[in-house]
């Protein structure tokens, strides 16, 4: 399972002209399953990202977490970063999951959130045509791997 974290003071995503979901102060994560991804993966992946202390304290060092200051989160699926570019010039999209298998996994993820401690989990709409807009904080850009984790 990979993600990519933006730390944002706001950030939105909408499906055909329609707010599916919004937040203020927290993260935008865009969140690729992959086809060995499992429940383990899901739940290692969001331990790491709700305590990650990414946020400033009050002598502005990088040093609270999601969960310190009540954030929220964006959970955008994104089969995207699956993508193998090793050969050629066009990725392939193999190792990412079906979506009979993703769709849960996401599901549970932005679950796992919640059981966490984060208060507010917005999401996107699987499989759609989304557009997200958002307000990078920093710009601070974390990519986390569970296979690295």
């Amino acid at each position: 399972m990979k993600a990519v974290l933006q730390r944002v003071t706001s950030c939105s995503v909408t499906v055909d002209g329609n707010v599916t979901g919004e937040i203020e102060k927290g993260f935008l994560i865009l969140l690729g399953v992959e086809k060995e991804d499992t429940k383990k993966e899901a739940e290692k992946l969001s331990a790491k990202i709700s305590g990650l202390r990414v946020f400033s304290d009050e002598n502005d060092k990088m040093n609270l977490s999601l969960l310190d200051i009540g954030g929220s989160v964006l959970v955008v699926s994104q089969f995207t970063l699956c993508a193998n570019c090793r050969h050629g010039r066009r990725p392939d999209f193999f190792a990412a999951a079906r979506p009979e298998t993703a769709e849960p996994l996401y599901e549970y993820f932005c679950t796992q959130m919640k059981n966490n401690g984060v208060g507010r989990v917005e999401k996107g709409i699987f499989g759609a045509d989304m557009k997200v807009s958002l307000l990078n904080d920093g710009p601070v850009t974390i990519i986390l791997d569970t296979k690295e984790l």
